[in-house]
């Protein structure tokens, strides 16, 4: 009768153990809120991204355009022996 008694003391015993340990979320108030355990942890930091993320693509496109050339020089040469 005793070791019965026993068992069940220590599986609740156990299972009151594994609840504070693992830092679930609690609710309080009708609030979901995250456990403590979030402090212990450092925190991360992110730079900030450029508002264009290709910067040397931006600088070609901001270049000044060069002008195509004027006249029949501008189209390429026919290739020999295509019509």
């Amino acid at each position: 009768m005793k070791t019965a008694r026993g068992w069940k003391w220590g599986l609740l015993g156990a299972a009151g153990l594994l609840c504070a340990a693992t830092g679930c979320q609690t609710w309080t108030a009708g609030m979901t809120l995250p456990s403590a355990h979030y402090l212990e942890h450092p925190p991360q930091y992110i730079p900030p991204s450029p508002p264009y993320p290709l910067q040397r693509e931006l600088g070609h496109m901001a270049a000044e355009p060069v002008p195509p050339p004027a006249g029949p020089e501008a189209l390429p040469q026919p290739i020999p022996g295509q019509p």
